[in-house]
C-alpha cells in the first residue's frame, strides 16, 4: 500500500472557464489518508481557445477532433511544466479530467478532451487520464468521480456540495456513498451574463435585483431529470436541449430571468437536503452570496465554505487523489454512486 505520494491534479469544468492546477501530498497512516496543498493555481485560457472547447469542438471533423485532442493535451503539459518550473515541486504523477466534450452515458458515449499521453510526453512525468470510460462501460454514469475524495478526504461533513458549471452532492448512507448531479448553474448563469459583457454574476447582485417569474420557475421545477432517482448525472447535451428553450421561451429581463433560475437551483438543492445538516461548499459558486443565501433558506442546512484554497481547488485535489487510488490499486469509481456493475479503477495511465 501506498503511504505517501505527491500528486498533480487538473481540472478544467464544464463552463471552460481555465485549467486549475493542485499539487498535493498524500499520506495513509491508521487507515486514513491526509493530504496537504503544497501550491495550486489557475491558468486562464484565450478566448479562441475557451471558444473551441464550448462551441466548436462538438463540430469538428473526426480527423480536427483527434487532433485537438493532441493539441490540448500537449497544451496541458505545458502548462504543468510551468507551474512545476514555479514552484520548484517534483510531482510523482501528473492526473488530468480533461475537458468533457459529450457525456451520454445512457447511449454509452463519453470523451474528456485532452490527450494523457501528450501531458506525459510533455512533462516526463507519469500520467493518468480518462477516468471516466471504464465506468461506462460497465454500465455507469462515469459521473460524479469527486465523491470517493469526499469519502476518503471530507468526511466529517454529512453533505458535499460543489457549485460549478453543474452543483453536486455527495453523502454516506449506511457504509455507500451516494452522489448525483442536482442541477445546472453557472453553465446557465454565465451564459446569459456573457449575453451582457459580464463573466459572471458577482455575489448574485444581478439576480438580487430581479423577481422570480412563478410560471418560469414551475416549468423548470417539472423537467423530467429531476424526479428521476439517482444515481444520475447531467451534461451540456441535456442543458441545451431541456433547459435553454425553456428560459429563450420567456421574453424577461435579465435580472427577472436569473432571480428565477436561482430560486430553482436553490429549490432542487432544499429538495435533496436533510434540514439542520452541516455542508462543505466548494467551487466557483461557493463565492455567490445571493445563491448560498437563498440554499440556506429554503434548505436550513449549514452551508460552510472552507479556506480559499479548498473553494478553488478542491475538484482538482481530488483529481490528484484519484490518480494516486490508481497507483495504489484502489477503486475510484464507486457503483453506489454511479451505478455501475461494480466499483472499478478508472483511468489509463502513460508512462516514459
Amino acid at each position: 500500500m501506498i503511504q505517501r505520494m505527491t500528486s498533480v491534479g487538473l481540472m478544467s469544468g464544464t463552463s471552460a472557464d481555465g485549467l486549475d492546477v493542485c499539487c498535493a501530498t498524500f499520506t495513509y497512516a491508521d487507515g486514513k489518508w491526509t493530504f496537504h496543498i503544497d501550491a495550486a493555481r489557475e491558468f486562464g485560457y484565450t478566448p479562441e481557445l475557451r471558444d473551441k472547447l464550448l462551441n466548436r469542438v462538438q463540430g469538428m471533423s473526426a480527423r480536427d477532433f483527434v487532433a485537438f485532442h493532441s493539441e490540448y493535451g500537449h497544451f496541458l503539459g505545458r502548462k504543468v511544466n510551468e507551474f512545476l518550473s514555479e514552484t520548484g515541486l517534483h510531482p510523482d504523477i501528473v492526473a488530468s479530467h480533461g475537458s468533457t466534450v459529450f457525456h451520454e452515458p445512457c447511449r454509452g458515449l463519453m470523451f474528456q478532451i485532452g490527450d494523457g499521453a501528450a501531458i506525459a510526453a510533455e512533462t516526463g512525468i507519469p500520467t493518468v487520464s480518462d477516468f471516466r470510460r471504464l465506468d461506462i462501460m460497465l454500465g455507469g454514469q462515469g459521473a460524479p468521480l469527486v465523491p470517493v475524495g469526499d469519502n476518503l478526504l471530507f468526511g466529517e461533513y454529512d453533505y458535499c456540495l460543489n457549485i460549478g458549471g453543474f452543483s453536486n452532492i455527495s453523502w454516506r448512507e449506511g457504509e455507500r456513498r451516494m452522489a448525483f448531479d442536482i442541477s445546472p448553474v453557472n453553465y446557465v448563469i454565465n451564459r446569459y451574463c456573457r449575453s451582457v459583457g459580464l463573466e459572471m454574476d458577482r455575489d448574485g447582485c444581478i439576480a438580487a435585483r430581479g423577481r422570480v417569474c412563478e410560471t418560469l420557475l414551475a416549468q423548470l421545477d417539472a423537467l423530467e431529470y429531476y424526479s428521476r432517482p439517482y444515481p444520475k448525472s447531467l451534461g451540456r447535451e441535456w442543458v441545451e436541449r431541456e433547459v435553454f428553450p425553456l428560459l429563450e421561451g420567456w421574453d424577461l429581463p435579465l435580472e427577472d430571468l436569473l432571480r428565477t433560475y436561482y430560486e430553482h437551483c436553490a429549490r432542487q438543492f432544499a429538495r435533496v437536503t436533510v434540514p439542520g445538516k452541516r455542508v462543505l461548499v466548494t467551487g466557483g459558486g461557493a463565492y455567490n452570496k445571493f445563491l448560498l443565501e437563498r440554499m440556506g433558506a429554503l434548505s436550513a442546512c449549514r452551508l460552510e465554505v472552507p479556506e480559499p484554497a479548498i473553494v478553488e481547488f478542491k475538484e482538482a485535489l481530488i483529481f490528484a487523489f484519484l490518480g494516486v487510488l490508481y497507483m495504489a490499486g484502489r477503486s475510484s469509481c464507486l457503483r453506489s454512486v454511479t451505478g455501475a456493475r461494480q466499483d472499478n479503477i478508472g483511468g489509463m495511465l502513460f508512462k516514459i
